[in-house]
């Protein structure tokens, strides 16, 4: 058998909590991923828990500090707060400290949906009412609401 079968023979296995200490060195990870993480790497559920727990009480993981990681990324990139929601949802985040976060951001959403229009689409306006729609599509797609979807591209309420 070669090396490349047996990778990590002779080498003790690393206890959960040093798995998830080094995860955590590369980039935060929320609760929900790490023990996801730490149980598809071969750990019990148990350790896989204790680690987890015993990491947060160091404040090695931060639910919070990854939430606001994520939301600057999502927004560096020109997502919008519903795609932002929903993606940190899907991490295991609760909805009121989503919302807490979301509340507290001091963004632009028009402004941020308009800078995503001029990447897009340059400056010109729309010509017809189908490609206003098309530019309103692109936007909800990347999670911005009615509201200022409407705003950006100046459509009707009833468009």
């Amino acid at each position: 058998m070669s090396r490349r079968d047996k990778p990590h023979e002779g080498k003790p296995k690393r206890s959960a909590y040093d798995r998830g200490l080094r995860m955590l060195a590369r980039r935060e990870h929320s609760r929900r991923e790490l023990r996801a993480r730490l149980e598809h790497g071969g750990y019990d559920e148990d350790e896989a828990v204790e680690a987890v727990r015993s990491l947060g009480e160091r404040q090695y993981q931060d639910d919070a500090r990854f939430a606001e990681m994520l939301m600057r990324a999502r927004v560096a990139h020109g997502y919008g707060p519903a795609r932002i929601r929903a993606e940190l949802r899907s991490h295991g985040l609760a909805a009121a400290a989503i919302d807490a976060l979301l509340a507290g951001a001091d963004l632009d959403w028009d402004a941020l949906a308009a800078a995503q229009l001029r990447k897009k689409y340059g400056t010109e306006p729309a010509t017809d009412h189908a490609e206003r729609g098309k530019r309103a599509a692109f936007l909800v797609r990347r999670g911005f609401g009615a509201a200022t979807v409407r705003a950006v591209t100046r459509a009707e309420p009833g468009d």
